[in-house]
């Protein structure tokens, strides 16, 4: 089979109407569809469920599930909290900066710019405590190439150490400035 794309990535929200609301105003995104059921499609479980869609563009849809009848939210206590995020991508590094801007404005801490080498980003937990990350490429062609060449050696060589390798190590070291690649 051959995949088109992804048609959703839904998570949970403890709010629809706040996480629409949140997501319009920080991220733009155009509120596109509303499903309520009483029951649950796939299980037919007795369970009452909002279930809002948000447009990430690109044709990229993201959904969340209000579930008033469940506990309340929680997190993988084994997960830290920086590895379970959401990344979209930002026009520009001038929109993700605005962005960070009415962020941190309204009071919401927001961690960056970080400079991954290939993209900058910022970090921020929207109201539903999901960390959300806006990124801007900033790699070139040759440091893809570069990547592309080591991935293969880089994950055997981690599925044997558990540590990271060196294969990229031009990447956190500087050796490969930005305009040489």
């Amino acid at each position: 089979m051959a995949l088109k794309g992804i048609h959703h990535v839904a998570y949970r929200c403890k709010d629809a109407k706040e996480t629409v609301a949140w997501y319009g105003k920080y991220l733009d995104m155009d509120f596109v569809l509303a499903i309520a059921e009483n029951e649950v499609p796939s299980t037919k479980e007795p369970d009452p469920y909002m279930h809002i869609f948000l447009d990430a563009g690109g044709g990229n849809i993201l959904a969340f599930f209000e579930l008033p009848t469940k506990s309340e939210m929680g997190r993988d206590p084994n997960t830290p909290a920086w590895v379970q995020h959401l990344a979209l991508k930002a026009e520009s590094m001038e929109s993700m900066l605005a962005t960070k801007a009415r962020l941190e404005a309204d009071g919401h801490e927001v961690i960056g710019p970080v400079d991954h080498t290939l993209f900058q980003s910022i970090y921020v937990f929207d109201p539903n405590g999901h960390r959300i990350e806006l990124a801007v490429d900033t790699g070139t062609p040759e440091m893809e190439r570069r990547l592309d060449e080591v991935k293969w050696d880089m994950l055997n060589e981690w599925a044997e150490t558990r540590r990271a390798p060196d294969h990229a190590r031009w990447m956190h070291d500087g050796s490969l400035k930005k305009q040489d690649a």
